[in-house]
């Protein structure tokens, strides 16, 4: 078979933009191909291969991974609570302990719904002088026993398959409050699109909680990295940091840090 005309024919060299395009068709049949892989199907050294995959990922188009790419996904529907509590857990508790560091006496703290955040609580309750806000029924229980921590509920339309409130209610009890940090959480994000949700009734109480916080924090896990939903909630610049854990590859972490975004990545222990 004629090798004349294949992507990395000598005889018909293809323009970076061209080879790129072919990358992301070639990703479109195997999800997922190891730049081992690509080097042979574009015809092109591992260095190109991955430019090529550091400029896919900065368009939001391809998600590096160790040893290879994976196509940038979209989300049509957030996991239910019950799903959520049973995956990453490690990584959510690393996450919630890297986090739980920039806690301090006295601070009035949003934990939005969502897993991640409720691993915050015990760091929560070991200080003095606390006040937690949020739309999340079980971080609400979970305080509930907890005399020296005061609780505000936000209230609003219950989603009932992640055990919190949406909605405008929810957003205007946000609206009318001062908080001192905003730990928001998001099942799809990307240095493009930044946090995005595919539930709309998610969006504004996202919004007002960091809109009425001094500083916000994005708790994520790696495995949402290069996932987006319909909805837009923040570019990832209006955070002051990302939480996230170690299976953010480095390219991804180079690449949020070469754009100003300061990415701490927890560590699992045990």
């Amino acid at each position: 078979m004629s090798s004349e005309g294949s992507p990395g024919s000598a005889d018909t060299p293809l323009i970076p933009d061209q080879r790129r395009e072919l990358l992301i068709k070639l990703l479109r049949g195997h999800s997922v191909l190891s730049v081992h892989q690509l080097t042979e199907l574009l015809g092109v050294s591992h260095m190109t291969v991955r430019r090529d995959i550091a400029a896919l990922e900065r368009q939001g188009r391809a998600v590096s991974v160790p040893g290879g790419v994976r196509i940038a996904g979209q989300l049509h529907h957030e996991p239910s609570f019950v799903d959520k509590s049973t995956m990453d857990q490690p990584a959510k508790l690393a996450i919630a302990a890297r986090a739980g560091e920039l806690l301090q006496d006295g601070t009035t703290v949003y934990l939005d719904a969502g897993t991640t955040c409720q691993a915050l609580v015990p760091h929560i309750v070991r200080r003095q002088g606390m006040t937690v806000v949020t739309n999340d029924f079980t971080t609400a229980n979970a305080l509930m026993g907890n005399p020296d921590v005061e609780v505000i509920h936000t209230g609003g339309r219950i989603e009932h398959a992640n055990r919190s409130t949406v909605g405008r209610l929810a957003a205007q009890t946000l609206t009318q409050l001062a908080l001192d940090i905003a730990f928001v959480s998001t099942s799809s994000w990307d240095l493009q699109r930044g946090v995005t949700t595919p539930s709309s009734a998610k969006v504004e109480v996202k919004q007002a909680a960091m809109a009425s916080a001094s500083r916000s924090v994005l708790l994520t896990g790696s495995a949402k990295y290069g996932t987006f939903g319909m909805y837009r909630v923040a570019a990832l610049s209006e955070f002051e940091s990302i939480v996230t854990d170690e299976g953010l590859s480095p390219a991804a972490r180079e690449t949020l840090r070469a754009q100003g975004i300061a990415t701490f990545v927890a560590t699992a222990t045990g």
